[in-house]
């Protein structure tokens, strides 16, 4: 994200928020109509510690949910029924000194994305200053996920403020024949994606691919999942950091290839600008983005943050459903 230097979301907010109609009820998908953009529902019921800036989750092989999210050395989160959210510490309590190079020596990192494969979790995240693309993406793997049992598994990509891209905002996607990619990428040129060698994590040739872009304009977050046949494409477009201000959004393309090209409802090109909006700010809930989308038991999840009328960041959560062209809208 071209963000501001966030500190560590540490006040626990002990609130509850409106839930959608359903409140996490089942009803059936027919019942949930694609909303216009000036009908959003609301963010779902979650109590807790809900600060969190750039959340990435991951329901836990033993049941409960882990959250990574911008933070101090990668802050944490944990959830036993996806409703109630408490701190866990972060993941490199110690620091993490490979990343300062890229912060200034700012312990904050932003942007990870959390997954849980072959018996660990993967974390990608970003270091770097505000408004700058002197960037770099890390991985770190942990066999439990707790705070302090991440390993540094080393640098994925840089950007240098000679490119035109930005190296932060990460996400993991394995496609059907087993090969691993990042999207990733903030304004300047947009999302990029790179090939990742399985064994390692890391990356596996020099190729950078273009997936979206608005012309220099504010694009990042990329996240990319496959629902029957198709690769979504998830992004959000306008700006973060700006508290009630904020005018994140968040749209989406799809495509039949996990490198694309990414095309929007209307059929414009993703690397043209286009996209279908299917969040946007309304009522006291402002710039929601930064999303993240993962499938439960019950529902594909939508995770992001938004900014409340006071300007503090929390955590938003609701149901994630498909239309009968096959097109996500949130519910």
């Amino acid at each position: 994200m071209r963000r501001l230097a966030l500190t560590t979301l540490a006040v626990t907010l002990a609130v509850v928020f409106a839930p959608p109609a359903s409140a996490y009820s089942a009803p059936s998908a027919s019942a949930y109509p694609a909303p216009s953009a000036s009908a959003y529902p609301a963010p779902g019921r979650v109590t807790g510690d809900v600060g969190v800036h750039d959340p990435s989750m991951v329901k836990r092989p033993e049941g409960g949910y882990l959250v990574a999210h911008t933070g101090n050395d990668i802050a944490l989160k944990t959830s036993a029924d996806r409703t109630a959210f408490r701190n866990a510490g972060s993941a490199f309590p110690g620091g993490a000194p490979w990343t300062s190079t890229y912060t200034g020596g700012s312990r904050n990192l932003w942007a990870p994305d959390l997954s849980h494969r072959n018996g660990r979790y993967w974390l990608y995240y970003s270091a770097s200053t505000f408004g700058s693309n002197r960037s770099a993406i890390f991985l770190a793997t942990s066999p439990t996920g707790a705070s302090g049992t991440w390993t540094h598994r080393g640098l994925v990509v840089e950007s240098r403020t000679t490119d035109d891209f930005n190296a932060i905002d990460p996400d993991l996607v394995v496609d059907d024949q087993g090969r691993w990619w990042l999207s990733f990428g903030s304004f300047w040129s947009g999302i990029k994606m790179i090939s990742l060698n399985p064994a390692t994590g890391l990356r596996a040739d020099s190729t950078l691919r273009s997936l979206a872009g608005r012309d220099g304009g504010p694009i990042e977050a990329p996240t990319i999942v496959k629902r029957g046949a198709f690769h979504y494409l998830f992004v959000s477009f306008d700006y973060c950091c700006r508290g009630a201000s904020s005018t994140y959004r968040v749209m989406v393309g799809r495509s039949t290839s996990v490198t694309g090209p990414y095309l929007d409802r209307a059929g414009r090109a993703l690397t043209s600008g286009g996209g279908t909006e299917i969040l946007a700010g309304q009522g006291g809930v402002h710039g929601p983005g930064h999303q993240d989308v993962f499938g439960d038991t019950d529902h594909d999840i939508l995770v992001y943050h938004y900014y409340a009328d006071n300007g503090a960041s929390l955590l938003g959560l609701n149901w994630l459903g498909w239309d009968s062209a096959g097109w996500p809208y949130v519910h």
